[in-house]
């Protein structure tokens, strides 16, 4: 046991002092890891943090690093708490994947919230969008809606206002949002907004009452998945209350099992 301390205190005190380089031995094993890199995980970055120069490499090499140091670092402590046997050693390996995936999963998290958020404010603003077509042009109304919409849909609405400005009367700028915010209903909804806008002054009000009828439809389903956002997230908390005290239990269990095993 003593010689083991002193053996990983020696590669401390090496790193410490450079002598051993983390970043090179990172950086060699890093293709072995990349292996385990998630197919999504770069958008989910892109997603996150839209306007900044991001290093995807270098960020999953830091979700390596943190994972092998917190697994280490159990490890080490298990041995000079004497608590050496596979089921501990386990335990710390277990620790160490679960904080490589944490900002994975973050990031994931992130993500749902945010479609979720978008899939809840959508309706609300092709209803107040509705009024505006009533009286303006599709593009016009779109233009005069983006300093009261949500905060979430300007910039993409200012894209869209962009391009249609720019001299594009295709349905792609309509497209392109809708892509940039895959909601719900949202392609549908961007679709109709540009027959709308193509159609004549005789079709108008009648394209306005079908699109109006969408947008109700639209507004009842959010409510109704408010309503089950409510119930989940009750059933969330009961659960969570059930997870704690079923791991409370197990813990004590595992505890006393490996005291008994090492007696």
């Amino acid at each position: 046991m003593e010689f083991i301390i002193v053996i990983v205190a020696v590669i401390l005190i090496f790193i410490y002092n450079k002598i051993i380089d983390t970043k090179e031995f990172i950086r060699r094993i890093n293709p072995f890891f990349r292996k385990f890199m998630e197919k999504d995980y770069e958008f989910l970055l892109r997603v996150r943090y839209p306007n900044v120069d991001l290093d995807v490499n270098k960020l999953f090499q830091a979700r390596i690093r943190d994972g092998v140091i917190v697994a280490a670092i159990a490890i080490f402590f298990l041995f000079i708490l004497g608590f050496v046997n596979y089921m501990y050693i386990l335990f710390a390996l277990v620790l160490g994947f679960v904080v490589f995936k944490l900002k994975y999963l973050n990031l994931k998290s992130f993500y749902k919230a945010r479609l979720h958020y978008m899939d809840s404010m959508l309706p609300y603003y092709l209803k107040s969008l509705e009024i505006l077509v009533e009286h303006y042009t599709v593009p016009v109304a779109i233009s005069k809606s983006i300093e009261t919409a949500p905060e979430i849909f300007q910039s993409g609405l200012r894209e869209l206002v962009a391009k249609i400005d720019s001299g594009d009367s295709s349905i792609q700028p309509y497209v392109d949002f809708a892509n940039a915010y895959p909601v719900r209903d949202s392609m549908r909804m961007m679709r109709l907004l540009y027959r709308l806008g193509l159609g004549s002054n005789e079709d108008k009000h009648e394209q306005i009452m079908m699109f109006s009828r969408t947008v109700s439809q639209l507004q009842n389903k959010a409510r109704e998945l408010k309503y089950k956002d409510r119930l989940e997230a009750m059933e969330k908390r009961t659960l969570m209350m059930l997870f704690v005290t079923g791991g409370g239990v197990l813990l004590v269990l595992f505890i006393s099992m490996s005291l008994m095993m090492n007696v």
